[in-house]
């Protein structure tokens, strides 16, 4: 069987990792192998990025260094641990991957959407997910969410203000739009089992594989 390269996007507190987490033990249901990440991080080198991007005041970086350093984890991530997992036969599903970027730093914070979308071409290619699901809130609500899990000392970006995150939401939806060949969205707002029959349902829509849950109620 192929594997295939997964992604969730959303803005804070959608659920993303909380699906992860249910798709992965889906796929051990399934004895397919399926490697669960993140970014930014998911390799010693983006991990290390991470907590200069995820940590300290909202106006740490100037947004295009932002980007750069977006950039800079996951070029270590796709080269250290994404395409080994797919040429290995694993599939791999990412919690954010370059989606989050051209919405956060490009739509969020105006560095040029074409700036980003060539220096992607110029570090990857043409890689591509094969599949991202996007999981769709109200802001206030998902700021609420991300707020009551208590992660505080990464809360950079869930500290931006909600005129951000609704540009944030405004800006994956539009993207959903445009690349609605890869692009599937989800409620983010349902019962968490719930998001995860969609997901299951998508995966068999556009994948052509059947996978059993991974909730255990």
């Amino acid at each position: 069987m192929q594997p295939h390269f997964i992604t969730l996007e959303g803005g804070e507190g959608a659920g993303k990792s909380t699906q992860a987490s249910l798709l992965a033990a889906s796929f051990a249901k399934a004895g397919i192998e399926a490697v669960v990440t993140r970014e930014p991080g998911g390799s010693a080198g983006g991990e290390a990025i991470r907590s200069l991007l995820v940590s300290g005041d909202v106006d740490r970086w100037n947004a295009r260094s932002e980007a750069l350093l977006f950039m800079a984890a996951r070029y270590d991530h796709v080269e250290t641990l994404i395409r080994p997992a797919l040429a290995r036969g694993a599939w791999v599903i990412s919690d954010r991957f370059y989606d989050s970027t051209y919405v956060y730093q490009g739509i969020g914070k105006n560095v040029s959407t074409q700036w980003l979308d060539d220096l992607y071409t110029l570090l990857y290619g043409n890689f591509q997910p094969s599949l991202t699901l996007y999981f769709d809130i109200e802001p206030s609500a998902g700021i609420a969410r991300a707020t009551a899990r208590g992660n505080a000392h990464e809360a950079r970006f869930e500290a931006m203000d909600l005129a951000f995150h609704t540009r944030i939401r405004e800006g994956f939806l539009s993207r959903a739009l445009e690349h609605a060949n890869r692009f599937v969205v989800m409620d983010a707002a349902q019962d968490k089992r719930i998001v995860h029959d969609s997901v299951r349902a998508a995966i068999k829509q556009k994948l052509g594989i059947t996978l059993p849950s991974g909730s255990e109620g």
